[in-house]
């Protein structure tokens, strides 16, 4: 196997129809003579009534009496005899955060900067938390009460949650039972980064009577911490007769429901059950059973469980939540189920393709771009034979022992790519996905690993130990391990080293001549089991590394998967209205416009895809559980903040490149600038190609401020094919050709003009906002 590594990895509505259905048919009375029947719109009936007519219309007439009668007793009794609706349940809490965050004097008055910013931090991820809890339908708001501490120390959180009685009896072991699996670093989505002193939680309920003190206080505090280690997780036998459809026969205790063993297991098989009869949803017995007896796959150091993907959680809740008793709403945590392109992935909801069909998206099977997290859209197709590999994009599958077998087979080269990488053990490289050559995550530290024609193995250094002195061995080492980060992406590599494996049944492979511009790897035994291992520094900014041609060659006007893997759609209660830039792990740059009015919805991001009505093996979601707008003058710029960061970089989800505070305004290739826009339909990603216009051209027909850049597309647009939503990038390709940076931020929608007519667009500059991005983000 050779792998040229001075070379870096190339990048490879509608118009509303109203219809009324009038009935045509007429209507006659027996013994009526035909002739009366007349279509004639002039003919009246004047005939007078009989007695027994007249006597049922008074009948009628007494009885409408009587409802409204009834109807207006019912009003004034519901206003002037009830009694008034009980108040808000709130209860008081505290805790002190001992790292992450510290106490500073400015924060102790409540009117300050920084309280405001600091407190709503806290507020936004408190919220987040019962909202995403058991307690979610009786939930209304947390407040900040008060930050304390001392200088420099530990910072005391001081809140009140509040609730609505009339939807669910809460009481202070709820909050607590809550509250504590956020403070436990191990469960912990909402406050991670901070280490919360277990003690200090303690949650009082606040009593109000008409005449009573607030002294009927009942306080709970959690005990300290448990700190016996568990043996690690091992896969046994599933043994729950209930589920023997299952594909699998393997599983794991404790599951995410906290079942040991079987016998807790068959404790609450029954209220499972009654769901599943109740038919509230169509997959909950595919669902439920994945829940009770998980898949579970060999893993490194303990065995893995593979559970249900996140997605397919939310649509069983949306079904069947309001049915689960309150023990079991509490562990159900949809957030707590891993994403496809998590480590070891998930097990996506059985159907996607029929479900594909049902939605009239026929087309999308078997067309070369994957729509199904498990690939099944595209696997059996007449391309692609059972067993095979699919390249990832277009119609080609190839046989799995062609992976990195030194000849290109796949259209953008991805099988003979990542050949040489990192990864924390061969088991753990082993276990990933295998449906495709793209890996699910980045790995940017771990030992060398090597896969040839789909063996995999580790890097030795025996011989060179052997061979070369001392200095000359650590030169060597330092050059390849910065060749390999180069290749990965990423920009440098930050310690190399050599350890002894401690995995058993491993291939190896020597590097035959380390001196050579190719450097060979052959295969050979390692009794010494020397193997190398290393770190590479952060990710390189603004890569398609999918790409095999830099720049704009070849980019295609509809987007592929990888084409920009740092564009984000932004959702607010599960509907798609703006986008957004992912510039760093955790931090997003979209446009206030996005916000104007909805200070309390919910907002989520998913990062990774290029059509809104599929879900990919790459997708990743994330909540919003912050906003910072720019001071920057004139600029609608806001700072986003995710509740979890985005550990899993890969080729489809990594960040773009932030411009300089000095970029030149065009910049000095302002030829390549693009921006991104959605189909008509609100579903397929498309690239439209800008240039910059003067700024007299946007003024005519828009309100532009200090901070704006005029655009306009580079070609005609009056297909219409294409628009933006807000929080669209404006993309300019960098110097060295193969990079792209951020220059601006769309401020509005920008849709179809009139025919004949182009439209400027109007995009906030980022360059002026690079010092506030930068000290938030850092």
């Amino acid at each position: 196997m050779t792998v040229a590594m001075e070379h870096k990895r190339k990048s490879s509505w509608d118009s509303k129809i109203s219809v009324s259905t009038v009935s045509t048919r007429k209507f006659s009375r027996a013994g009526t003579p035909s002739s009366i029947l007349s279509s004639d719109s002039d003919i009246r009936f004047t005939k007078k009534l009989g007695g027994q007519y007249r006597c049922g219309c008074c009948v009628l007439a007494a009885f409408l009496l009587f409802l409204l009668f009834s109807g207006v007793s019912i009003y004034l009794g519901y206003t002037f005899l009830t009694s008034d609706p009980p108040g808000d349940q709130i209860f008081l809490a505290t805790f002190r955060v001992i790292e992450g965050d510290s106490f500073a004097s400015e924060l102790t008055d409540p009117s300050t900067e920084a309280f405001r910013i600091r407190s709503r931090e806290y507020r936004d991820r408190l919220n987040l938390i019962f909202r995403r809890s058991w307690l979610k339908v009786s939930f209304l708001t947390v407040e900040i009460l008060a930050l304390d501490g001392s200088d420099g120390g530990d910072l005391v959180v001081h809140f009140d949650v509040r609730f609505d009685p009339r939807y669910q009896s809460i009481t202070t072991t709820d909050i607590v039972d809550i509250l504590s699996r956020e403070i436990d670093p191990g469960t912990s989505k909402y406050l991670t980064n901070l280490t919360i002193d277990s003690k200090s939680l303690e949650v009082q309920e606040s009593i109000k009577a008409l005449n009573a003190q607030i002294n009927s206080q009942t306080t709970v505090s959690t005990p300290p911490p448990t700190t016996t280690t568990p043996p690690p997780r091992r896969c046994g036998r599933l043994d729950l007769s209930y589920c023997k459809h299952l594909p699998y026969n393997v599983t794991s205790y404790p599951n995410i429901l906290g079942h040991r063993s079987l016998v807790d297991v068959e404790e609450d098989v029954i209220a499972f059950r009654e769901l599943v009869d109740a038919e509230c949803y169509r997959l909950a017995y595919d669902f439920v059973c994945q829940v009770l007896q998980p898949a579970c796959v060999p893993g490194q150091p303990e065995d893995l469980l593979h559970l249900p993907c996140r997605s397919f959680c939310r649509e069983f809740w949306n079904g069947c939540g309001t049915r689960l008793p309150a023990r079991i709403k509490r562990l159900l945590d949809c957030s707590n189920f891993p994403e496809y392109a998590d480590q070891g992935g998930c097990r996506a909801k059985p159907g996607c393709v029929q479900a594909l069909q049902e939605k009239a998206l026929s087309p999308r099977i078997c067309d070369g771009v994957i729509d199904c997290p498990d690939l099944s859209d595209e696997k059996n197709c007449a391309y692609c034979r059972e067993g095979y590999m699919h390249c990832g994009v277009g119609r080609t599958c190839i046989p799995r022992g062609k992976r990195c077998d030194g000849k290109v087979d796949c259209a953008n080269g991805s099988d003979e790519k990542d050949c040489l990488s990192l990864a924390p053990s061969v088991r753990a490289a082993k276990a990933q996905p295998s449906d495709t050559p793209h890996a699910a995550r980045y790995n940017s530290e771990g030992f060398v690993v090597f896969n040839e024609k789909g063996s995999i193995g580790k890097l030795c250094t025996a011989n060179l130990n052997a061979t070369l002195p001392g200095t000359e061995m650590e030169t060597v080492l330092q050059t390849a391990a910065s060749s390999l980060c180069n290749l990965l992406t990423y920009t440098g590599v930050e310690s190399v080293e050599i350890r002894i494996d401690e995995e058993n049944d491993v291939q190896y492979v020597h590097m035959e001549d380390p001196s050579a511009t190719e450097i060979t790897f052959v295969r050979a035994p390692c009794p010494s089991k020397e193997v190398m291992y290393v770190r590479c520094s952060e990710l390189e900014c603004g890569v398609q590394s999918l790409r095999r041609k830099n720049g704009m060659q070849g980019l295609n006007k509809m987007a592929e998967p990888g084409d920009w893997p740092w564009h984000v759609a932004l959702f607010k209660e599960e509907v798609h209205v703006c986008d957004a830039t992912l510039v760093a792990k955790n931090w997003l740059i979209t446009t206030a416009s996005c916000f104007q009015g909805q200070p309390k919805a919910e907002w989520s991001a998913r990062m990774g895809t290029v059509r809104l009505s599929s879900t990919s093996p790459w997708q990743q979601e994330r909540r919003i559980v912050g906003m910072i707008k720019s001071p920057v003058e004139g600029s609608s710029t806001v700072l986003l903040k995710l509740d979890q960061p985005v550990s899993t970089f890969s080729d489809f989800v990594r960040p773009v490149c932030l411009p300089s505070a000095s970029s030149q305004d065009p910049p000095a290739n302002a030829s390549h600038c693009n921006t991104l826009g959605w189909a008509r339909n609100r579903d397929l990603l498309q690239r439209v190609q800008l240039k910059y216009s003067a700024m007299e051209r946007c003024e005519n027909i828009s309100i532009a401020s200090v901070n704006s850049v005029c655009t306009e597309p580079a070609y005609s647009n009056d297909d219409c094919n294409e628009e933006e939503v807000a929080g669209s990038p404006m993309l300019c390709l960098q110097s060295d050709g193969r990079r792209w940076a951020l220059m601006g931020v769309g401020s509005w929608r920008i849709a179809c003009s009139k025919a004949g007519v182009e439209r400027p667009r109007l995009y906030d500059k980022v360059s002026s906002n690079i010092a506030w991005i930068m000290s938030t983000i850092e």
